[in-house]
């Protein structure tokens, strides 16, 4: 860890929560498989072309986290027994109507950020500016799928609240 110039111990934590986060992620890829394969309905075409995208952005995010904690030197953690105990998030069935899944996936997208910004708060502790920087953009990028899937289930007649 030498040619990082980085905390062995403060980054440990980092890890861990590096860990949790890729838990989190690919519970999270699968739930959008599993929307996406089981989406019915008038939002079919849009929902299924929509979770396939984000599922693909999943994907990427996965491999990019367990890199990040090879990168510090660590191990990822691997087995799907232990995302499913380390995960805030859970599985979920299939029955779900169109507006049903996004709010899923909403609620999911809060307890992702919460994780995200519990990994900035521990790479910060550890002045670990590579670990910030990359989820930083994963910050950013979900609360923008997240507003555009808010906007999506709101109602025609309701509007975003305006600053007075």
């Amino acid at each position: 860890m030498e040619y990082l110039n980085l905390d062995r111990e403060k980054i440990t934590l980092t890890v861990e929560e590096l860990n949790i986060l890729l838990a989190d992620y690919h519970l999270y890829y699968q739930k959008l498989r599993n929307f996406h394969w089981n989406i019915i309905g008038k939002s079919f075409f849009d929902l299924h072309e929509k979770f396939e995208e984000m599922y693909d952005d999943a994907v990427l995010k996965i491999d990019e986290i367990a890199e990040r904690v090879l990168t510090l030197r660590f191990q990822p953690t691997s087995n799907f027994s232990d995302y499913l105990a380390m995960s805030n998030l859970s599985e979920s069935k299939s029955e779900f109507t169109d507006c049903e899944m996004v709010k899923i996936l909403l609620e999911d997208h809060g307890k992702i950020l919460t994780q995200m910004r519990k990994v900035v708060k521990v790479a910060d502790d550890a002045d670990d500016e590579g670990t910030i920087d990359l989820i930083g953009a994963y910050i950013r990028e979900l609360e923008k799928t997240s507003w555009m899937l808010d906007a999506w289930v709101m109602k025609t007649q309701q509007t975003h609240k305006e600053i007075k």
